[in-house]
């Protein structure tokens, strides 16, 4: 208690060297708290946009030829078909675990009663709900027997029943809905996604093949994997999957432009290892600014080391061992970071929670989708609990080379200075 009173009055004897002290540490915690939370509210906005979809997924597009091969010369349309599909779903069985198709078909007239929309027909696969991670607000998705049976039922996006039943959308729900001249049944709602434009209807895609007179062709391939660990591993395996797919067409095995390939998988590897880097770089800059403040606190420990010189020899001359001349200083120096620091850190607190009330989660309107810049932009406990320890650290070590300089002064030396 003595010591925290004598350390009250040297504070209170010296109010503006102490007062730009306190504010240079506490600025320091103030700005890497700030920092750390905004940092953490655009990435996890950027995680939160990208999870609408399975990251061990891999989306298969046909191309264009970039070389001759086979006697074929370059340039030419490589369109995927359901050999392909079968393709994937035999030979590569050893990692993938689900695959499917997709086709579309622009520009079509959905229509209940007298209100009708304009859409888009969307074929998938069961599957694709999970790969995409489709939601719905009633109903059911695509199944096995749809398929097979190429049943004329659809999935509507919510946004687009509102437009066909005004006043209660899920009273489409099992009705039979006009798609151009042919019906179709009813069987779910989509859940409204803001963050894209959900104007596709959904049906099975056998049904859309042999409606529209598609043959064997399929839009493009969607499938999941396993046992794809590495970047390596994924390089190895696209390369021998598309060289596969490329013999199938007549394409030279090393084209890469017959056939395209979106990995989601080490596309969120690479995201991964972004968000890593940038969450280091947060940490550095705030660090450093952290640190300006505690070369502050060392600067000014130093000065009243100077001031004090003569109170420290008389201290050692009557009895005074150096290492109570040690703990004065340490203990200012801790004293002054720490509460310095934990005001900073508090301001810091308020202002990502200030941040997330009026940004977190706040969408951005762009007139086509809803767009998320900010989600959760705070700091975690456990970050306020490890820059508490760098405060405690650093304010030691801020006070221990002038503890150290005060407690090896001779008392003669010190008596006489001035």
């Amino acid at each position: 208690m003595e010591l925290l009173n004598e350390i009250w009055q040297t504070a209170r004897r010296n109010k503006l060297r102490t007062s730009l002290t306190g504010f240079a540490v506490a600025w320091g915690i103030f700005m890497l708290i700030v920092l750390l939370g905004a940092g953490n509210g655009l990435l996890n906005a950027q995680t939160a946009n990208n999870d609408r979809w399975v990251d061990n997924s891999m989306m298969v597009f046909g191309g264009m030829t970039s070389k001759p091969y086979d006697g074929l010369k370059e340039g030419r349309q490589v369109s995927l078909e359901d050999k392909d599909l079968v393709i994937t779903q035999t030979r590569f069985a050893a990692h993938v675990d689900k695959a499917g198709a997709l086709i579309y078909e622009n520009g079509v007239t959905i229509a209940f009663g007298e209100n009708y929309v304009s859409s888009n027909l969307r074929g998938v696969y069961p599957m694709d709900a999970e790969i995409n991670k489709t939601k719905l607000s009633a109903g059911r998705f695509i199944n096995d027997i749809d398929i097979r049976d190429q049943r004329k039922v659809l999935i509507i996006p919510e946004n687009q029943a509102r437009e066909l039943v005004p006043n209660n959308p899920r009273r489409l729900l099992g009705q039979t809905v006009r798609v151009g001249e042919m019906a179709f049944t009813v069987v779910g709602l989509e859940q409204e996604d803001k963050s894209r434009m959900s104007t596709d209807v959904t049906v099975p895609f056998t049904t859309l093949q042999t409606i529209y007179n598609r043959g064997n062709r399929v839009g493009r391939i969607n499938f999941t994997f396993h046992g794809l660990d590495t970047e390596a591993d994924n390089e190895a395996f696209e390369k021998r999957y598309r060289a596969t797919l490329n013999r199938n067409h007549r394409a030279a095995p090393d084209d890469e432009e017959s056939v395209w390939l979106w990995n989601r998988f080490t596309q969120a590897m690479q995201m991964a290892q972004g968000t890593s880097i940038i969450r280091t770089a947060l940490w550095v800059i705030g660090l450093f600014t952290l640190l300006s403040g505690i070369v502050g606190v060392s600067n000014i420990m130093l000065i009243t080391v100077r001031e004090r010189t003569r109170e420290f020899g008389i201290r050692k001359a009557i009895g005074a061992s150096p290492l109570s001349i040690l703990r004065i200083i340490i203990a200012e120096s801790i004293l002054v970071t720490g509460f310095f620091g934990y005001i900073g850190m508090l301001l810091g607190i308020v202002a990502n929670l200030y941040m997330d009330a009026t940004l977190g989660s706040r969408p951005i309107e762009t007139g086509l989708f809803t767009a998320t810049v900010f989600v959760d932009p705070t700091v975690s406990l456990g970050t306020c609990i490890a820059v508490t320890l760098v405060l405690i650290i650093a304010g030691t070590v801020a006070g221990l080379m002038p503890a150290l300089k005060a407690a090896r002064i001779r008392p003669i030396l010190a008596l006489q200075a001035e």
